[in-house]
């Protein structure tokens, strides 16, 4: 057989070769963004439409933060003839405080001289105060009778409560006033350049009650 007969029969044979190789190469990277039929892993779709419902000022200078840890049992009393359902509680909390500035009133900022300037500012609050859920464990449940959740949720509230209660007898509002002494009379003496004395807001007068 001739070469040149052989050729001829091989030509239309590497002419599909050729064809097949060009259409794959180009169905190639569609097929790549395809799923896997085998694989197992679940195709997840989010949707979602976010709208904004509501802008807040926010003028609150957070100053000092308190960590609490606490133990709590929380025991409730059911039935009569059933012991207590009582939960114990390993509890991480914080409470922060804060001065809102924008209860500075324009009356509140005396400038004397050339190099003095008094700054009145408001008293301090208790901003937030509540549990750390990601450093809290339920420890223990008991005799829940099948209100385990809200037993445990019950005991969570009366915690938060207590990270208030605990805040404000550590002394968190005096530590407050202490560190924006320490915070804000260098800042503001830096921008102004002036001495800052930094004092305390007066209560506005009270107006004479009417007969």
């Amino acid at each position: 057989m001739s070469f040149s007969l052989l050729l001829r029969r091989l030509l239309p044979l590497l002419f599909l070769v050729g064809l097949g190789w060009f259409l794959w190469t180009k169905v190639r990277p569609a097929l790549d963004g395809l799923e896997n039929p085998l694989d197992p892993a679940p195709r997840v779709t989010v949707t979602h439409n976010t709208v904004l419902e509501k802008v807040e000022s926010l003028g609150r200078l957070e100053l000092v933060r308190y960590h609490f840890k606490d133990v709590v049992e929380y025991k409730k009393s059911t039935y009569r003839f059933l012991p207590d359902a009582k939960v114990a509680l390993i509890v991480a909390g914080n409470a922060i405080g804060c001065l809102d500035l924008r209860k500075v009133r324009a009356q509140d900022v005396v400038f004397e001289g050339d190099s003095v300037v008094r700054v009145a500012l408001p008293p301090a609050e208790l901003c937030t105060w509540q549990i750390d859920h990601s450093a809290s464990r339920v420890y223990s449940v008991e005799n829940g009778f099948l209100q385990d959740a809200e037993l445990v949720d019950a005991g969570y509230k009366y915690a938060e409560a207590n990270v208030r209660r605990a805040a404000l007898q550590s002394g968190i509002l005096t530590q407050t006033e202490q560190n924006a002494q320490q915070i804000l009379k260098p800042m503001l003496e830096t921008m102004t350049g002036r001495r800052v004395v930094l004092t305390r807001q007066t209560a506005p007068p009270q107006l004479p009650a009417q007969r």
